[in-house]
C-alpha cells in the first residue's frame, strides 16, 4: 500500500511487532525470566500501572546489572509487583516488562 495510508498503516504494524517482541528476544526473555525468578529479588510494590513507558521512583525498587549474557548492555532491572522489568538505568524508565 503506497502513499499517506500505507505509512499510518505499515507504521501501525511496524510498532506492534516491536512491542510485542520487546527488547529480548522470544528465547532470551525465556531465559531472563528463569533467571530473574532465581535471584529471588524483592517486588517493589507500584501502585499504578506497570508497563512499558511508566517511570519509577528513583527510591524504593533496587535497580541490578542485566548479566552480560543477555546482551543488554546499559540496562538495568528490578521487580515491580512480582514482574521483572528491564529499566533504563539514567530515566528509571521500563522499556519491557517480563510477564
Amino acid at each position: 500500500m503506497a502513499g499517506p495510508l500505507g505509512a499510518v498503516v505499515g507504521g501501525a504494524i511496524g510498532a506492534a511487532v516491536g512491542t510485542a517482541n520487546g527488547i529480548l528476544s522470544i528465547d532470551r526473555r525465556e531465559r531472563f525470566r528463569i533467571y530473574a525468578r532465581a535471584e529471588r529479588r524483592p517486588s517493589f510494590v507500584y501502585r499504578g500501572p506497570v508497563r512499558v513507558g511508566t517511570i519509577l521512583p528513583d527510591d524504593g525498587p533496587v535497580y541490578y546489572d542485566v548479566p552480560r549474557e543477555f546482551e543488554l548492555a546499559g540496562y538495568n532491572y528490578t521487580v515491580v509487583n512480582d514482574h521483572p522489568v528491564l529499566v533504563e538505568p539514567g530515566t528509571r524508565r521500563i522499556v519491557e516488562v517480563i510477564d
